[in-house]
């Protein structure tokens, strides 16, 4: 298997694990789930970066971080404010 196989199949597997265990817990919080599958998708691009070469898909992998981290601060002003209205 290679490096962009491992790393969907990791993804999968934790975001598996996440789903089950906030089910087991009985708190699906989609913010939550939102934030572990960022961490998650950033350790994993971490752990398959090639240091001297870029392969194409890592382009679309860095898109789809920059739209998770513009989606996270939206949610992080949006509890903020929150915060601030009470």
């Amino acid at each position: 298997m290679n490096r962009k196989q491992v790393a969907a199949i990791t993804l999968m597997l934790w975001l598996t694990i996440v789903l089950v265990f906030m089910l087991l817990v009985q708190q699906f919080d989609l913010e939550i789930f939102f934030f572990l599958t960022l961490i998650g998708i950033l350790v994993i691009a971490e752990l398959i970066k090639h240091h001297y070469v870029q392969p194409g898909y890592m382009r679309y992998l860095d898109y789809l971080i920059g739209a998770g981290i513009v989606v996270f601060g939206i949610i992080f002003v949006h509890k903020v404010m929150e915060i601030f209205v009470e």
